[in-house]
Order: structure tokens, then sequence, then C-alpha cells
């Protein structure tokens, strides 16, 4: 049975603070309950939730993940960068054109994010969380096509994007050139298993699809590190997790 997405992880160096921000951004809840950092979780039963882990690495370098938020009209354009400045992030100069439409801003930790003007259609209908835009390859997105069974929904000169059967935010990776990996990535996948899989069944399913095992060994919550084709850390969760 294949894994879902469960969760893109932050590590934080401040959990609470940052998710924080980001649940007053997205109008997300937090998780009741123990659990392992800070938790929030989407409106609606589907898609993944946000967990902020706390890490003492520093930030090196730009992130290869960003989410980019969508935009009905120019004025909640303007609502969502009011708002994301109000609860603690800032405008953040990567290089784009004066043109260019969409902001690109930082959250309180300098996690790059960006609001995308609307009318985009590539991102219509995908909810306020349009994308995941990833730096990779055309092979990682075609690995993670079949670690999610999630098909592609572009894929044209070496870009590609998938997204769930069910709809929802899109993850899309660039192509060439990929900017080189500085550290351990600050935002990384945490897959969950169906209750009742087999874990080292659907380990060998995404050795066999490309992935690495690190060697570091599962920690205390049975979470499995490992490593994607382009090298970014992802997580496989052993024990089966109840529905939200």
């Amino acid at each position: 049975m294949t894994s879902r997405l469960f969760a893109i992880c932050f590590n934080a160096a401040r959990p609470a603070d940052l998710a924080r921000f980001w649940s007053g951004l997205l109008g997300w809840e937090p998780a009741d309950g123990p659990d392992h950092g800070v938790t929030i979780l989407p409106p609606d039963t589907g898609g993944f939730r946000m967990r902020f882990l706390p890490s003492r690495e520093p930030r090196t370098g730009r992130n290869r993940a960003h989410f980019d938020l969508t935009s009905a009209s120019p004025e909640q354009q303007r609502r969502t960068v009011a708002r994301a400045l109000e609860l603690g992030g800032k405008h953040l100069d990567v290089g784009q054109l004066p043109e260019e439409e969409h902001v690109v801003l930082a959250d309180p930790e300098g996690n790059e994010f960006c609001v995308i003007e609307a009318g985009n259609t590539f991102l219509s209908g995908t909810g306020f969380i349009g994308a995941l835009a990833c730096d990779g390859t055309r092979q990682v997105g075609l690995f993670w096509s079949e670690a999610l069974r999630w098909p592609l929904v572009w894929d044209q000169d070496q870009e590609t994007a998938i997204q769930s059967p069910d709809g929802g935010t899109k993850i899309t990776w660039g192509g060439p050139p990929v900017a080189p990996k500085t550290g351990a990535n600050r935002l990384y996948f945490e897959l969950a298993l169906p209750v009742g899989a087999d874990r080292e069944a659907e380990i060998g399913r995404l050795v066999s699809l490309g992935a690495t095992r690190t060697g570091a060994g599962g920690d205390d919550g049975g979470r499995e590190p490992m490593l994607d084709p382009d090298g970014n850390e992802f997580v496989v969760q052993g024990p089966p997790v109840s529905a939200k």
C-alpha cells in the first residue's frame, strides 16, 4: 500500500512562533494533543498538515522549496501581503523583475514564499496554497509522481508538476539549473503509511523508485529518514497514523 503525504515539515529555531505565523496567515488551526514540535491542520479533511519541528541547524542559503499562495483578486493579494507583514513576515528581493506581479516574502525565520497575482491559470482551483514550488530535476518529479501515485499535470521542458487525484495543492519542480544544496533542507516531506501497511515493503518500493536510506536509522517516533533522487530529505513515518 502506498504511503501518503502526511505533512510538510519545517525545521525551525522557534517552532511555536513559526506555527503561529503560518496559522494566522492560512487560517489553519493547531492540532490537539501532544506532538513533537507544533502542528497546524487545514480546514478540511484532505491534503496535508504542517509540522514545525525544533532544529538548531543554522539556515544556509535559500530553501529548495517554497509555497505559492493564490489570489482571487488584486485586493485579496494586497490583503494577504498585508496580513503576512502584520504577522512578522517581510519583503524579499530574490532578483524578481519589476514587471512581475507576484510578491516575494519571507516568514519570520526567512523561509521564502510568494503571493501570486490574480488570474494565474496554472494554479486555478488549487486553493489558497496553490503550489509547493521546488528546485528539482525532471527525474525527481517523476519519482514523486510514482511514490505518491499522484498524476503528472505538467511535464514540459524539464519542468514537472504533480497533483493529488483529489485536487488541491500542486507540487512543482522547475528543472535545471538546480540550486546546489548547502545543508539539510529546512522544508521536507513526511509520508505516513496506511493502517496495516508493511513498512519495510513500502521503504523497499521507494528505494526501487530511486530513493536511498540515509543509514541514520529511525528516531524514537519511528520516522525513517530517506533521500529522494535529488538528495532531498524526507521521512517515512513508521507507526500508522490515525485520521485527523
